[in-house]
């Protein structure tokens, strides 16, 4: 039986809480966040505190709180020696205080407070300074069904930066688009059978493979129109950005 305690009370602490509450081999002693309220509905789940000084003995303790925060809370744990583990993808192993044991343990996935989360579909990548602490921080991401990668620091940082682009940049761009379809009362819905079709090809097909579109085959009116219909200056610099880099990449 593994014991944790988690530290923090956002989307990614409230996700690995409900997954570690369900796994037959993890136990959550304690759940530490700075604003009590945040985690006062589990109450009645795991024993809650906002007092790092009361913080309870555990195997490991996860940081999961922002990155700008990671490397002041792991100074103020009142202990040392204790395997502390953070979740952020772009934050260094070497942010945590040395006088712990220290780890990365980071899920590479996008997180909601209300989306359920299905953790078989969540790679755990792990990085530690002595491989000695590796085995427990993986048998963590087993147990709760989670894919892992052993990577490095500088593997972590691009794949973070790439989980950027290829979620956060995509989702607006979906804002965008539900913008665009607003502003002539066409139906968002509409775009989600595409949406699901672009995001199932790059399974099979590399994205340089599977881009299609105007872009890509240089149709100059279609561009043309399309930056016409756009009454956004916002909108017209982004799909102007994105055009010219299709086009870079597929030069004809």
């Amino acid at each position: 039986m593994i014991s944790v305690v988690i530290l923090g009370a956002g989307n990614v602490a409230t996700h690995l809480f409900k997954a570690f509450n369900k796994a037959e081999n993890i136990t959550v002693n304690q759940w530490y966040n700075r604003h009590l309220k945040s985690i006062d509905t589990y109450k009645n789940r795991v024993s809650i505190t906002d007092d790092l000084t009361q913080l309870v003995n555990a195997d490991v303790y996860i940081i999961a709180i922002s990155d700008d925060a990671i490397s002041e809370l792991s100074n103020q744990l009142p202990f040392d020696n204790k395997l502390v583990i953070h979740t952020s993808g772009s934050v260094s192993v070497y942010d945590i205080n040395k006088k712990h044991k220290r780890g990365v343990f980071y899920p590479l996935q996008t997180f909601s407070k209300d989306a359920d989360i299905d953790f078989k579909n969540v790679p755990i990548c792990i990085e530690t300074i002595n491989k000695e602490y590796y085995a427990i921080i993986k048998e963590l991401a087993i147990s709760i069904g989670s894919p892992t990668k052993k990577v490095n620091s500088d593997q972590r940082r691009v794949l973070h930066l790439a989980a950027v682009f290829v979620n956060n940049f995509t989702n607006q761009l979906y804002r965008v688009g539900h913008e665009i379809t607003e502003s002539e009362g066409a139906e968002f819905d509409l775009l989600k059978p595409l949406i699901f079709e672009t995001a199932k090809k790059v399974q099979e097909l590399s994205p340089y493979m599977a881009q299609t579109g105007p872009a890509k085959r240089h149709d100059k009116k279609t561009i043309k129109k399309h930056l016409k219909t756009l009454e956004s200056d916002h909108h017209k610099a982004i799909y102007e950005l994105l055009t010219a880099s299709i086009q870079q990449t597929h030069r004809l």
